[in-house]
């Protein structure tokens, strides 16, 4: 399973990102370890990890500390090692991904075609980007949007926080 796993670490001088190599992590710790080395002094650091053209986890650490984690397709923890590595210990959202696609039906809106399902079933913390302009909503919806692949999301979700430059660069390397 190929994967692509981008540390991005806000600090007193903005947005900074490094290829994180998740090779032979035992645990969710030492992944955290890992995130926690890439910049110990960050005041939010993020860790964004893209497997297979399919799933996307979100990790995120606060001042080092408080670990938030999200996953984009519960499944993802069935079919791989790495996957639930991260995802293993996540309960389901607060926010289900139905109330995403599917508004209520009291809106005005009756030209409207009913939302397809959703193909994804969303796990963790979709709040843990709100504070930084994605909020659950955006995030269940980019998640739920058929089409974008895991790369595609991140880049929108960086482009909101500001370091879409940063990680397009390690892609690039």
């Amino acid at each position: 399973m190929s994967y692509f796993a981008a540390a991005v670490a806000r600090g007193s001088s903005g947005w900074a990102a490094s290829e994180l190599d998740l090779t032979g992590a035992a645990d969710i710790d030492e992944v955290v370890d890992r995130l926690r080395d890439a910049d110990a002094d960050a005041d939010v650091a993020l860790l964004f990890v893209e497997s297979d053209d399919s799933y996307l986890a979100i990790l995120r650490l606060d001042q080092g500390e408080d670990l938030r984690v999200f996953g984009s397709d519960s499944v993802f923890a069935e079919e791989s090692r790495l996957g639930a590595l991260l995802l293993g210990d996540v309960k389901a959202p607060a926010l289900e991904i139905d109330e995403v696609t599917n508004p209520p039906a009291d809106t005005d809106d009756e030209a409207a075609p009913p939302a397809a399902e959703p193909d994804v079933d969303p796990v963790g913390d979709p709040e843990l980007l709100a504070d930084l302009g994605v909020s659950a909503h955006q995030l269940l919806s980019l998640c739920a949007h058929e089409g974008l692949l895991p790369a595609d999301v991140t880049a929108e979700i960086c482009q909101v926080l500001g370091c879409a430059d940063e990680v397009e660069d390690l892609r690039e390397q």
